[in-house]
């Protein structure tokens, strides 16, 4: 890391552990106590800009989509994206604010079904997301209805899933599926189908069906491309974490991150010296959305531990549907 960057990341660490050592006067604070200090914020600062890079790339990509593709020829897309732009075709209001009010309810219900972490990072991606409409101009690609409709959705969707990959959403109606898919007895792709049927629906008498049919064309590649992003937002992540820490991970997991995890009597089948020996295994289930703030905690605890995730299509009973990261 830039050196001039460790040195404040260093006199961060030592404000912060003289605060905690007010009540120890005189006591001199060690490297030793700075050092975990310091790595943590190396974590966090990290993860967070490769979240943000993620984020302004899946915007710009989305913008694109928008701009280049649906906005031109008078298409639309599912979601909270074609609420606004249907709302665009019927009102005299500018597309970038709609997409920041239509998104609105979402966000306030993303704060309390997922996190304030989330829902404030989705805030930011979703207000860039609308300055980039209004602001920056982007060429007309093409007129043919087809490229339009797939190309156009193809990169609304990269941006839909990039900026999910970087804990995020730019459109609010993911985290509403995740709401009801677990107050009833649908999965989230059902909720999201059955939401994005009312909107072409309205499309096809506002518009036309026509447009309406491509409206669905549009959706179709952007979902799919948000799946080959970020392999669907409707999947939960199991995660088996295998390192030596691993009960500080677990203190991580069940007291920080309010999840919790199943710990397996395990044994290393080749150690330094080739012997085998005795440690706990932790596994436990995220959602998709969680999955970064899971990494950037494990990694501030060790960097070297041996992650398995594996895609989980439904589950029942727990914690993970009932209460957020904190």
């Amino acid at each position: 890391m830039n050196p001039f960057l460790s040195k404040i990341l260093v006199d961060i660490a030592r404000k912060q552990l003289k605060k905690k050592q007010r009540n120890t006067q005189g006591k001199a604070i060690s490297t030793r106590q700075i050092v975990p200090l310091v790595r943590k914020f190396q974590v966090e600062l990290s993860h967070a800009i490769k979240e943000y890079i993620f984020i302004i790339i899946g915007v710009f990509s989305a913008g694109f989509g928008l701009k280049g593709f649906l906005l031109p020829n008078q298409f639309i897309d599912g979601g909270a994206t074609g609420i606004s732009l249907l709302l665009e075709h019927v009102t005299s209001m500018e597309l970038g604010l709609l997409l920041v009010l239509v998104n609105i309810p979402f966000l306030i219900l993303a704060s309390k079904t997922i996190g304030n972490k989330f829902a404030l990072k989705s805030i930011a991606a979703i207000t860039l997301l609308a300055f980039v409409v209004h602001f920056v101009e982007y060429p007309t690609i093409t007129e043919d209805k087809l490229l339009i409709a797939v190309f156009g959705g193809f990169f609304l969707g990269l941006g839909i899933g990039l900026s999910m990959r970087g804990g995020s959403v730019i459109d609010g109606t993911e985290v509403l599926a995740i709401y009801l898919g677990r107050k009833l007895s649908l999965t989230i792709g059902d909720v999201l189908l059955l939401i994005n049927i009312i909107i072409f629906s309205i499309g096809a008498y506002v518009l036309s069906i026509e447009i309406a049919l491509y409206a669905i064309l549009t959706y179709l590649s952007a979902a799919k491309t948000v799946d080959f992003v970020v392999d669907g937002v409707e999947e939960y992540v199991g995660v088996t974490i295998i390192s030596n820490k691993h009960e500080e991970l677990r203190i991580m997991l069940t007291e920080k991150l309010r999840r919790a995890c199943t710990i397996y009597a395990g044994k290393g089948g080749y150690g330094n010296h080739g012997d085998s020996y005795d440690k706990d295994i932790i596994y436990t289930i995220v959602t998709r959305l969680e999955l970064a703030r899971l990494q950037t905690e494990i990694d501030k605890i060790d960097r070297n531990a041996f992650i398995v995730m594996g895609i989980v299509k439904d589950l029942k009973g727990g914690m993970i549907k009932r209460k957020p990261l904190k």
